[in-house]
């Protein structure tokens, strides 16, 4: 087993905006805070796996040659990440994400994807140093499918442990063929219900969404419930996890804090519920805090704060 640990994604720039309360088709809502900061789906999991990791992440990804891409690559040469497969497209503006958040911490956001769409196939075909047998691959969809699918297949060859938060949520990952090679499953319960068409997303939904994923050959699956815990289906067991209580400021990055960490947990071995219990902690820590990559926990702070809870409640 190795602590190794490759991250696919997107890179954004955060522009957000606090406003009371987020605004409804048609209006327009007077806000305060304006400010701006590292995202993107990918980087922020790259990041929050890199504050937790006792080694450097390895980052699959591509940026614009314009401001926001050189000050994107800047912010993350900051942190423990090997940048070696983050790819440069000349001419293209890089990502760049709108965000808006309310009083109670609830966010609207809308992406304009730029150079994200440029990673292709053959660039992560090529990025045979990022796949290490016995590591952990995370990936999330707001890359081209074609370049996850082709990082899905290069991780399972690899002998690689695999993530996919199907976040935003595409119906293209429901095949056998492809969820297959996903050894655990990350939506939170919008995205699993509109994966599945389960129609609703009290327990009896989730449950049967996760029959579906497990249908198609995903056999571990993880739902997100934000306040209302998680649920964890491992092969024929689903246990029910209550969430830890904390204030919610800005819930932008909890879902990327949660996967980031989630991979950290599992490649140092950790078993999944564990693994849960850690990535749990550093969502709940992230929410409390304003933007997306600023509000990623580091090892000291994660470990910190599990110390002070009491151990989380399951049922099964």
């Amino acid at each position: 087993m190795t602590e190794s640990i490759t991250v696919l994604g997107s890179i954004n720039t955060d522009l957000v905006i606090k406003t009371p309360t987020l605004p409804t088709q048609g209006t327009t809502v007077l806000g305060g805070e304006f400010y701006r900061a590292s995202g993107g789906k990918g980087a922020n999991q790259a990041v929050a796996a890199a504050r937790l990791a006792r080694q450097s992440v390895r980052f699959v990804s591509a940026v614009g040659d314009d401001q926001f891409g050189v000050e994107a690559r800047e912010g993350l040469e900051r942190e423990n990440l090997d940048l070696e497969h983050i790819k440069v497209v000349e001419g293209v503006a890089s990502g760049v994400a709108l965000i808006m958040v309310d009083g109670q911490g609830e966010n609207q956001i809308a992406v304009a994807s730029g150079a994200n769409l440029e990673l292709t196939r053959k660039d992560v075909s090529r990025a045979d140093s990022a796949f290490v047998e016995g590591g952990v691959f995370l990936a999330c969809l707001e890359s081209p499918w074609e370049a996850v699918l082709a990082g899905l297949r290069k991780a399972k060859a690899a002998g690689m442990t695999t993530i996919l938060n199907p976040a935003p949520a595409n119906r293209c990952i429901m095949r056998e063929d492809y969820l297959e090679l996903v050894d655990i499953l990350t939506p939170n319960q919008s995205e699993a219900i509109e994966l599945a068409d389960a129609g609703q997303s009290r327990l009896k939904g989730l449950l049967r969404s996760a029959d579906l994923f497990q249908e198609l050959g995903c056999q571990r699956i993880v739902i997100t419930r934000g306040a209302d815990g998680l649920l964890i289906v491992d092969g024929d067991e689903a246990t029910s996890v209550e969430s830890h209580v904390v204030e919610a400021v800005d819930t932008t990055a909890a879902g990327d804090a949660f996967n980031g960490a989630l991979a950290v947990a599992l490649a140092e071995g950790k078993p999944l519920f564990e693994s849960c219990r850690w990535a749990s902690a550093a969502a709940a820590l992230s929410v409390t805090r304003l933007g997306a990559q600023p509000s990623l926990a580091n090892r000291e702070e994660l470990e910190g704060f599990l110390n002070d809870q009491a151990p989380m409640t399951k049922h099964q």
